[in-house]
């Protein structure tokens, strides 16, 4: 296992890096030379990617097998109509709207109690959210610092506060530094499109080394899977549970526009309609390749 004092040098190295980034998109945006560009844009939009999507993913897959899939092909689908997506950026920059609540509001006369309900719920909804990213976090560090998930005795040494305090700095810094309807934020939108690059090159790992590392290659684990009955299961679609991919994908499509984080890097901080044309098909490559290793990771566990 890695050290405390190794592990904790390492985040906060890699928490500095995002920093770097952040900054170093702010002050191109400053000087009036974006750094986002078609590339960048698509990539952030992998924020739909959470760190629970680590655990996500391979733990439905161990269960549902395929089933996972349908959270994927969702967004996927939704981009074949760009068009709509197009109109809802026009429609933002229009309207200077710089929310999910602005954008429902502006279609029924801009109506506050609307905005006001629809920012209610959006609330209510989004917090469980969070909670799941910090667990996926936290969960992680206890792995590398040997922890069983006990509760510390002293705050300051709970890592989900601390996360959660690193996180609410960064979107401080980054995100709401200026009261300005018009202001878009390609320092946080840089930042989450590095991040993505580390998502995948790490879930990529993981998956390269278990596959090939612990286990002959992904032959191997789908041969040895389908010897048991249990896991052989896992590797057939299920018609009996059509509705229920239908309603997973439909959901899943919905989600990639009006999550507030999705409408916020979609609609909001789309600086060039000309990028949706790269996000398109950069996007979906970027859901096949994180989504490579789910399932043999997912039977290589219960293997």
């Amino acid at each position: 296992m890695l050290s405390g004092w190794f592990l904790a040098l390492l985040s906060t190295a890699y928490l500095g890096l995002l920093f770097a980034v952040a900054r170093f998109g702010d002050a191109r945006a400053d000087a009036g030379r974006s750094i986002i560009s078609a590339n960048v844009y698509a990539l952030s939009l992998a924020v739909y990617c959470t760190s629970w999507t680590f655990y996500g993913s391979v733990g439905r897959a161990t269960s549902g097998g395929l089933s996972f899939l349908t959270i994927y092909l969702g967004p996927t689908l939704m981009l074949l109509f760009v068009t709509v997506i197009v109109k809802m950026v026009r429609i933002s920059k229009t309207q200077r709207i710089t929310s999910i609540a602005d954008f429902i509001a502006s279609r029924y006369g801009k109506s506050q109690v609307l905005a006001g309900l629809v920012t209610v719920i959006a609330v209510i909804g989004v917090v469980p959210y969070i909670a799941l990213q910090l667990k996926a976090v936290s969960a992680s560090l206890d792995v590398f610092f040997e922890q069983t998930g006990s509760v510390s005795n002293f705050w300051w040494e709970d890592s989900t506060l601390i996360i959660a305090a690193l996180l609410a700095l960064f979107t401080i810094l980054f995100g709401t530094r200026h009261l300005d309807a018009t202001e878009r934020h390609e320092g946080m939108v840089a930042a989450v499109a590095f991040e993505s690059v580390v998502k995948l090159a790490a879930f990529l790992a993981v998956g390269a080394f278990v596959t090939y590392g612990m286990f002959g290659g992904l032959s191997d684990i789908f041969q040895r899977a389908a010897a048991l009955p249990d896991l052989a299961r896992l590797l057939r679609l299920d018609s009996a549970r059509a509705s229920t991919w239908t309603a997973l994908v439909i959901l899943s499509g919905l989600a990639i526009v009006f999550l507030p984080r999705q409408f916020q890097i979609m609609v909001v901080e789309n600086v060039d309609e000309s990028h949706l044309k790269r996000a398109v098909w950069l996007f979906p490559l970027y859901l096949v390749l994180i989504n490579i290793f789910v399932l043999p990771l997912a039977l290589g566990g219960l293997l």
